[in-house]
């Protein structure tokens, strides 16, 4: 089990980081403009699930093992980096190539999957995951890892709902506003400019947390 009190002050610390502008909260809700409401839900559970692996591989203590493996680290982080590029690159494809229809159409699925794989493939979500968590256990509750799982759990479920919430208002954008398609061009490219944003934020990355 876990401390109510612990729990309480976890739940508010956890919001508190989820409510700091930055690249994340530009990224979820660009995706909500680029693939409409339903797409800035499937981003949220997108990042759900990868809050949920990553607990478990914190839990599993591989998240510590990667930080202190300075290969691992770098072999993730650019990949990582390749990877929001290649996104970049799929998105001004579309900026140039759209026409007219307010959402771009993308599998849900695959919405889904690349919101997943961004945060999975960032080692300054690991770090976080190894440095954050570990500090609301008490070894007097409980095994160790079943108190990181129950805290996991409580930290994808309040990302994947706060998450999914600014990609609806980024929907919400995008049916209030694009009728025309130079918007819907801007749209995309907006979102090709946010992934090489947080490419080169990953790049200039440092291992400590």
């Amino acid at each position: 089990m876990i401390d109510l009190a612990s729990l309480w002050i976890f739940v508010g610390a956890v919001m508190l980081l989820l409510l700091s502008p930055g690249p994340n909260m530009a990224f979820f809700i660009s995706h909500g403009v680029s693939y409409g409401w339903r797409g800035g839900v499937a981003s949220g559970l997108g990042i759900g699930l990868a809050d949920l692996l990553l607990t478990a591989l914190t839990a599993a203590g591989i998240t510590t093992l990667v930080a202190h493996w300075p290969p691992a680290f770098e072999l993730i982080r650019y990949a990582g980096v390749a990877y929001l590029l290649w996104l970049a690159f799929k998105a001004l494809h579309t900026s140039s190539t759209v026409s007219g229809s307010p959402v771009t159409l993308v599998p849900l699925k695959t919405v889904l999957l690349r919101a997943m794989f961004n945060s999975l493939l960032n080692p300054k979500a690991l770090l976080f995951f190894m440095v954050f968590l570990p500090q609301f256990v008490r070894p007097e509750y409980g095994p160790i890892a079943i108190q990181l799982m129950m805290l996991g759990v409580v930290l994808s479920l309040v990302g994947a709902v706060f998450h999914s919430v600014l990609g609806v208002f980024g929907g919400a954008l995008s049916r209030r506003f694009s009728t025309h398609g130079p918007f819907v061009r801007l749209q995309s490219l907006g979102l090709a400019v946010v992934l090489v944003l947080l490419a080169i934020r990953l790049a200039l990355m440092t291992p400590t947390p």
